[in-house]
């Protein structure tokens, strides 16, 4: 198969052990052909994926941001943004509040959350972006002027009161809100009708339809890329992906602390084994 377009996941799928892009991936992404785009599709926002498109000499290439609820051509203009009404942004942040949640609020480039806490620390460590001091109930009234809602909201602490929040949340607004727990200490909360595949859809509809989802390689290892890997021409699993992952994968490579996407790039696209 001619596949002509990359598109991957960041965290756990292209960042290695360090978190950060290894030499060997970068050096592999810039020899391949500059007519093959190269995007990122992620939970991040747009801030922090950036820099790595910086790194990996692809500054120009469109993003799929928080899960596809922002998706963004190469020169920064919206091509898709859904976000969460207010109504349920603040049923949200009130619940998590009654779990003394830490509760951080995102829409476009901006990141508002209330303290600089272990988990707002650790965020600015693994995203290289700082957030807005602000309570998100007051970011809620704000936003009620400016009329718009969030790309998501991200709510971190102990592993069973997340769980508890997840549970509640499902009961009572899962048929309106996506729902995610990337680790057990994190749930993301998205629009419901928005996912990584829509947004590489609308990405190649808007400004490549010369090339058709079937072209597409797709690497991902949570739960929120089983779409996009079932979609894609060829779906790629790292080996550190959930089973639900890899069982809807064309292929399982290696680990994402092993250059996993790096190996198998450098074999599609340079024919390197």
């Amino acid at each position: 198969m001619n596949f002509k377009a990359i598109c991957t996941d960041i965290d756990g799928t292209l960042l290695n052990s360090e978190r950060s892009l290894s030499p060997k991936l970068i050096s592999i992404v810039s020899s391949i052909s500059t007519e093959i785009p190269f995007f990122l599709a992620s939970a991040r926002m747009p801030a922090a994926m950036r820099h790595l498109l910086q790194d990996l000499n692809r500054p120009k290439e469109p993003l799929i941001a928080y899960n596809g609820a922002l998706v963004l051509d190469g020169n920064g203009k919206v091509l898709e943004s859904i976000s969460i009404p207010l109504p349920l942004v603040e049923q949200v942040v009130l619940l998590a509040n009654s779990f003394q949640l830490h509760t951080s609020l995102l829409y476009g480039e901006e990141w508002h959350t209330r303290n600089e806490d272990y988990f707002a620390i650790r965020e600015i460590k693994n995203t290289k972006v700082v957030p807005s001091w602000a309570d998100p109930l007051v970011v809620i009234e704000l936003w009620k002027r400016d009329n718009h809602g969030a790309h998501k909201v991200m709510c971190m602490g102990e592993p069973s009161k997340i769980a508890l929040l997840y549970e509640t949340l499902n009961e009572k607004l899962g048929d309106q809100l996506h729902l995610y727990r990337s680790k057990n200490t994190y749930l993301e909360i998205a629009p419901k009708s928005i996912s990584k595949a829509t947004g590489l859809k609308k990405i190649l509809e808007e400004n490549y339809s010369g090339i058709g989802m079937h072209e597409v390689v797709a690497f991902g290892d949570g739960y929120n890329d089983i779409e996009l890997l079932q979609q894609a021409g060829w779906g790629v699993a790292v080996e550190n992906a959930f089973s639900e992952v890899k069982a809807v994968a064309n292929e399982v490579t290696k680990h994402h602390k092993e250059d996993g996407v790096a190996n198998t790039l450098a074999r599609i696209f340079l024919d390197k084994k």
